[in-house]
């Protein structure tokens, strides 16, 4: 019989999660927190939860200057996000140049106090000025890998 290490055992444990269905893992959260999963969680956000809770059994629980650490991180951005990218773009300072290239050419924007300028013209919103360079409706924050 193998004797492993904690961390060989919670590396093992975390490991074999790859293999749970969703079924699983849901069940898992059940067991754990006595209530459903939250609605629309995916795979991944059970997969992390138990990974975390697995780990905290061995190592402890983050230390409590973390979790205000994060929480001030997540007060600081205005509010809660969920897993998509925040596609606010009001943390732009005006002076910023965002840089695209589209089909072969470079397209600079600078940022300015409510708005943004593109080919020596002011637009609202970066959206506007990715539909005007790609010629279809685009995300602009995403479309500037924002």
């Amino acid at each position: 019989m193998t004797r492993y290490s904690p961390v060989e055992k919670v590396e093992a444990d975390v490991a074999a999660l790859a293999a749970l269905s969703r079924g699983d893992l849901a069940e898992r959260w059940r067991t754990r927190f006595g209530h459903e999963p939250p609605k629309g969680c995916g795979r991944t956000f059970l997969e992390l939860a138990e990974s975390y809770a697995l780990q905290a059994v061995v190592f402890g629980p983050l230390k409590p200057s973390l979790w205000r650490q994060l929480e001030g991180e997540v007060q600081s951005s205005g509010k809660r996000r969920s897993g998509r990218k925040n596609k606010d773009v009001s943390h732009l300072t005006p002076g910023t140049r965002l840089v695209r290239e589209w089909n072969g050419r470079t397209h600079h924007v600078d940022v300015i106090a409510g708005g943004f300028v593109w080919n020596g013209t002011r637009h609202r919103s970066l959206s506007a000025i990715a539909r005007e360079i790609t010629g279809v409706r685009w995300s602009g924050p995403r479309f500037f890998g924002l």
